[in-house]
């Protein structure tokens, strides 16, 4: 029953489809009213079979088109409902800093290796590094073959967006991981400073006695389990957080924004296409992952991360869902939290690229030295910034001003600065859990990979 209602459901997208096309190839005219109800009728057939398919990603699917034509449709009434994505992501903000400290103390003090714990530490920063530079230097080649920003308009005059410059030196990124308030820093949201503090209070924690480490153990073991609980109640809400957060984006920036950015935003999406085909694949083949069930494992996270633009929205539900093919807990809590500051694939291609289209669009010559020194220093600077909305574009402000840009080819990003978060946040995502499979493997834990290979044997 509920593929029939696929079908119907895909059938009518397709007459909808159609339909559009002829509508602007000017074959013949249909009352805007007509196209409308169409759209929204399709959009019902999905919800009917995401009722019959009870699965929370069709939901979300089924959330995002609905706020994308309710935001097309009526724009004034879409920026009102900004509350509900803003709901949702409050509701899992204070999700983070409890399941970050439990799950990572478990995974610390309940195993007692510290020598490990050590060890995951340095094999997911060196895996980190070499990815994210990938991701840079994608970026950075595909900004230079479409050559987006030459021949933009540049804004003339007006007030620049008010946005707090946060250059990240070495020194920075260092300092700044380490908390001098761990309340300050759950307040702040910096998930880097919440790993840092539990990963110490685990390490001390294995250190105590048996017989005094066990309470405090126990009670992080059920704050976890808690904590999950939780985020399987947050995410009932996600469609609808999802649908707000759509409808706000779409009515505020409307459709004609687009258009003198099209080529910036299609270098992006391409570059980002090649990155997973070309890197996060081959990868994953490498380690004998079978795509189809991890894909099904993350498609929940990475969807919540592309319709909310917040790699910070997917994680608790990231965690989860990599623990549960198999990863074990103590890799999952280390490699996720410390990939949303040191391994934000998508961000860094969007910063090398960004950078470059800012030099293009001022006409800005930059020689090879130069270039060379640019991606170094975008190497320092994306570490150690948040996985959510808007930070990279700060990066790219500091960057820029750092190098002596003019800020006003900056500018033009922000109008389409959520749609472009939108699918990095989604790659973020994406990479960050595949990571966790790739130090799982090479810690040699290979309950993930028989779990994968069972689970795509029933397929």
């Amino acid at each position: 029953m509920k593929f029939r209602f696929l079908a119907f459901a895909l059938a009518a997208l397709f007459i909808v489809v159609i339909f559009s096309l002829a509508q602007h190839l000017r074959w013949f005219a249909l009352p805007a009213v007509a196209l409308e109800s169409m759209r929204w009728l399709v959009i019902g057939l999905f919800a009917v079979y995401g009722v019959h398919r009870r699965s929370l990603t069709t939901w979300i699917l089924v959330g995002t088109a609905a706020g994308i034509e309710f935001g097309h449709d009526w724009p004034a009434a879409a920026l009102g409902l900004q509350i509900f994505g803003t709901i949702f992501l409050r509701l899992i903000k204070v999700l983070i800093a409890p399941l970050l400290f439990s799950t990572l103390v478990v995974g610390i003090a309940g195993h007692a290796d510290l020598k490990k714990v050590g060890r995951i530490g340095v094999k997911a920063l060196i895996y980190f590094e070499v990815v994210s530079t990938l991701a840079l230097l994608i970026g950075f080649a595909a900004i230079h073959v479409s050559r987006a920003g030459e021949g933009v308009q540049l804004p003339s005059g007006g007030a620049a967006p008010a946005v707090e410059l946060a250059p990240h030196s070495a020194k920075d990124m260092i300092v700044g991981a380490f908390p001098e308030n761990i309340a300050k820093a759950v307040t702040d949201g910096e998930v880097l400073q919440i790993v840092v503090f539990s990963v110490l209070f685990g390490i001390a924690l294995a250190m105590v006695p048996e017989a005094k480490r066990r309470p405090l153990l126990a009670f992080t073991e059920s704050l976890a389990e808690t904590m999950f609980k939780f985020t399987n109640i947050v995410m009932l809400f996600a469609p609808i957080g999802v649908f707000g957060a759509i409808a706000y984006t779409v009515g505020h920036l409307g459709l004609g924004i687009l258009m003198p950015l099209v080529k910036l935003l299609a270098t992006m999406y391409v570059a980002l296409a090649i990155f997973v085909l070309g890197v996060l694949l081959p990868i994953a083949a490498i380690i004998r992952v079978p795509v189809k069930r991890f894909l099904t494992a993350v498609a929940e996270p990475v969807t919540i991360a592309f319709a909310t633009a917040s790699s910070e929205a997917a994680l608790p539900r990231a965690m989860e869902e990599m623990e549960s093919i198999g990863v074990p807990r103590e890799i999952v809590a280390l490699v996720l939290p410390a990939g949303y500051s040191f391994n934000l694939d998508g961000s860094s291609l969007y910063q090398s690229l960004a950078l470059v289209f800012v030099a293009q669009a001022a006409g800005i010559h930059l020689g090879i030295g130069q270039q060379l020194v640019m991606l170094l220093t975008l190497l320092i600077s994306s570490k150690g910034v948040a996985g959510v909305a808007r930070a990279s574009l700060v990066v790219v402000l500091a960057t820029a001003t750092t190098f002596h840009f003019p800020l006003e080819p900056v500018f033009l990003l922000f109008g389409i600065d959520q749609l472009m978060d939108m699918a990095r946040s989604g790659v973020n995502v994406l990479g960050n859990c595949l990571a966790t499979l790739v130090i799982a493997r090479w810690e040699g834990e290979t309950r993930a990979f028989d779990a994968l290979e069972v689970s795509e044997s029933g397929l």
